[in-house]
């Protein structure tokens, strides 16, 4: 009888210890899905990465021009292991996208970290990672599949909304855009952009995903940048947004006005991109 009771209660000390283990696995599981800013896209990655962004306030725009014949081995190569060792070491993958009209055979990508410290010691353990320069050299064994880089380093305007890191089914059409402020009118288009056409742009159809000034203002070239990326159904839907848009008779005046104000255009340059999210981009 006395062995029989030590032997329930070993039986029942096992079954606690096993349920307590499973509670605790549950548990910690649950804190690394909310916890970490860059995880798979099966545990809510989206919504996730979408709330770390406010505590990586710092961007980065990249564009890669793949080496002819390249692209599509570039696109492996981010698919398969680029951005899971981006992540690795605390790099927010926000989206990658390519142009719909591509000759160039770019890919254009943005990501985000706390601060430039962050980023630079970020991408300095990327590059001296094992697994990365194995997955480097391999996806070299026929050549450079990267013809060259572009960077920009950038911060978030006032008026920008927060970045939401959504995929949409179906994907959607994303509109890069750069404009270059004529001298002394930065500061005028930002408050043109701030007091009325983010607001006309949404009540003509056109989602803003976010709106960036570089951080390097110092530099002559980046001094008068605004880029800023929208979303629409597809690119005859941004055409027809834009259509409206710059037929309002909101805009019409508000263009006006700041012009008087500017003492002529505000821009000496307007480019625009038409972009298709990737496979295995976050943003879509």
């Amino acid at each position: 009888m006395k062995n029989f009771f030590f032997s329930f209660l070993f039986l029942s000390s096992l079954l606690l210890g096993c349920k307590t283990s499973s509670t605790t696995t549950t548990s910690n599981s649950q804190t690394n899905a909310s916890g970490s800013a860059n995880t798979s896209s099966s545990t809510g990655a989206g919504a996730v990465t979408s709330a770390a962004l406010s505590e990586n306030p710092f961007y980065e725009m990249r564009i890669y021009y793949a080496a002819p014949g390249k692209l599509d081995d570039l696109n492996a190569r981010f698919r398969n292991n680029t951005t899971r060792i981006f992540a690795k070491h605390g790099m927010v993958n926000v989206g990658y996208w390519m142009p719909i009209d591509n000759p160039e055979n770019k890919i254009v990508y943005i990501l985000a970290y706390p601060s430039r410290q962050a980023r630079d010691a970020s991408w300095k353990n990327f590059s001296a990672d094992p697994e990365w320069q194995a997955v480097a050299k391999a996806s070299e064994a026929n050549g450079k599949i990267v013809a060259k880089v572009e960077t920009y380093y950038l911060e978030l305007t006032d008026y920008s909304p927060a970045v939401q890191i959504e995929k949409k089914s179906p994907p959607r059409t994303f509109e890069l855009r750069t404009y270059t402020a004529t001298p002394g009118n930065i500061e005028n288009l930002h408050e043109r952009f701030r007091n009325h056409t983010v607001k006309l742009f949404e009540k003509h159809g056109m989602t803003n995903i976010g709106y960036w000034r570089p951080t390097d203002r110092d530099k002559e070239t980046k001094k008068d940048m605004l880029i800023y990326i929208l979303a629409h159904k597809d690119k005859a839907a941004g055409e027809a947004s834009f259509a409206a848009f710059r037929a309002d008779p909101v805009w019409v005046e508000a263009r006006k006005a700041s012009e008087v104000k500017g003492g002529g255009s505000l821009t000496t340059k307007v480019e625009s991109v038409y972009m298709l999210p990737t496979d295995y981009s976050p943003i879509k």
